[in-house]
């Protein structure tokens, strides 16, 4: 195995992993919540089922960012992030660091505790809010890894 694919195959279960928890979270964890409890206690039954997760969702974008940094450096790929044909290339370290910054800064420093007044004060529209916001960043991570994956082929999904 050279070190280009080891890298990739760590990518893409990097990938699977925090895309696939995301999507989790999004379309079963979230939906759950809303249907069995009443809005003053989804928050709080949120946050306690996130935070067995935020872990693995650390682990695995540090491992993304670095394989796909290492990647990018060892393919001597930086002009990928300049054409339109390769537009999921910025679209994917653009996504990478949303969710860093989620998961290392803002929610720890600030987000939390936000969210936490605000579901003190309207229960039911934050957490319809922090849903929304799941599948947003849920839609363009999946555009994003369509576009990757048939990239890679030569296909731009934008031009037909």
């Amino acid at each position: 195995m050279t070190d280009i694919a080891f890298a990739l195959a760590v990518h893409v279960v990097a990938v699977v992993l925090w895309i696939g928890g995301v999507g989790v979270v999004a379309t079963v964890l979230m939906p759950a919540i809303r249907r069995s409890r009443p809005p003053e206690e989804r928050f709080a039954a949120f946050h306690a089922l996130k935070s067995r997760f935020a872990h693995q969702a650390r682990i695995t974008t540090v491992l993304a960012g670095a394989s796909g940094l290492y990647m990018t450096w060892r393919l001597n790929a930086w002009n990928w992030f300049d054409s339109a044909d390769t537009w999921w290339m910025p679209a994917m370290a653009l996504i990478w660091l949303i969710f860093t910054l989620m998961l290392f800064v803002i929610e720890p420093f600030f987000l939390d505790r936000w969210l936490a007044r605000r579901a003190a004060s309207s229960p039911a529209a934050t957490f319809l809010w922090m849903q929304r916001l799941h599948h947003v960043v849920l839609g363009l991570s999946l555009l994003t890894i369509a576009g990757a994956v048939a990239g890679v082929q030569g296909v731009n999904l934008f031009r037909w």
